[in-house]
């Protein structure tokens, strides 16, 4: 007896959801992940089983003999009964799907195959949607040239230490030279008694220009 064998689609991107009641596969585009289910198909051979084993379990006894030969009716035709509703489960979402000859992935016909080409987007990409995304690469890049070719420090006190905490009401600040909260001035200069000089941080003991003490 010569043994037939079935060529099957979509056998990289095919989800088995059937169970103990019956037959439900989901196919999935390989590009973009979306699915098509197929019609949940009741099994019949275990609906036959089903019904031995509740006759079993009825008669009682040496009747449990049913039971075993349902179990064994299953093996012998469960795959036999999985095949088919695996090919009538193509047939059914065949349509939905496209294999590229350029990757063979199997991409859903509605969003990921380029009819103009005669393949996947992924390797026919569609031209209007790539000139879109590389207009708005390049004008995303071009904000970022014109950004910095503007000087953004120029009204930026470097000297000064930058405050992000108020010394006088410990208010959160974003810089400034006084707080938004208490109006307290940030950096209050100190003038050395000896020269003069005002570059010196509030609280210093010594002039930093001549080292005179600041406490004269």
């Amino acid at each position: 007896m010569s043994v037939v064998s079935q060529h099957y689609a979509f056998t990289d991107n095919v989800r088995d959801l059937s169970n103990n009641d019956g037959f439900q596969f989901e196919f999935y585009c390989e590009r973009c992940g979306n699915g098509h289910r197929s019609p949940f198909v009741r099994d019949k051979v275990e609906m036959a089983q089903n019904v031995l084993r509740t006759v079993g379990n009825f008669l009682g006894g040496n009747a449990g003999r049913i039971g075993n030969l349902a179990n064994y009716w299953d093996r012998g035709t469960n795959s036999a009964a999985k095949d088919k509703a695996m090919s009538e489960a193509v047939e059914t979402v065949r349509h939905e799907f496209r294999q590229c000859r350029g990757c063979s992935d199997w991409v859903c016909h509605q969003v990921c195959w380029n009819d103009q080409v005669g393949q996947c987007a992924r390797c026919s990409p569609f031209v209007h949607e790539e000139l879109s995304r590389a207009q708005s690469q390049a004008q995303v890049q071009q904000m970022y040239d014109q950004a910095r070719s503007v000087d953004w420090n120029k009204d930026l006190d470097v000297s000064a230490r930058s405050v992000v905490t108020c010394p006088h009401c410990s208010a959160k600040v974003d810089g400034g030279k006084f707080c938004s909260s208490c109006g307290q001035q940030f950096q209050q200069k100190q003038a050395c008694p000896g020269c003069e000089s005002t570059k010196n941080v509030p609280g210093a003991a010594f002039c930093s220009e001549c080292g005179s003490s600041m406490h004269h």
